[in-house]
């Protein structure tokens, strides 16, 4: 016959299951479990995408103040900042609407 498990082995049997399935259940739905750490993971990824993007934004607007300075005068860019700025036209243009 096979033997019964007591009441005392039984409601071990019963806490040790339950605080297993409480951890399996923290490990991957906790605040530092599998899933919030895709999630972080996939942040990092967008944030890191961002300050490329932003990185390189810079580095155009970097280079047009170069261009712009009193070191540097880039005539062409001085022409198309002022016609687009100010709404300036030479004499002998034509405006197309």
């Amino acid at each position: 016959m096979p033997q019964r498990l007591s009441i005392g082995a039984t409601v071990y049997l019963v806490v040790i299951c339950a605080l297993g399935l409480y951890f399996a259940f923290a490990a991957v739905q906790g605040p530092s479990g599998i899933l919030r750490r895709i999630q972080i993971e996939a942040e990092t990824a967008e944030l890191e995408s961002q300050r490329d993007a932003l990185r390189a934004e810079v580095e155009q607007i970097q280079n047009l103040t170069h261009r712009l300075s009193d070191d540097y005068l880039d005539i062409d860019l001085l022409d198309e900042r002022a016609r687009e700025v100010l709404g300036l036209l030479r004499s002998d243009e034509i405006i197309l609407r």
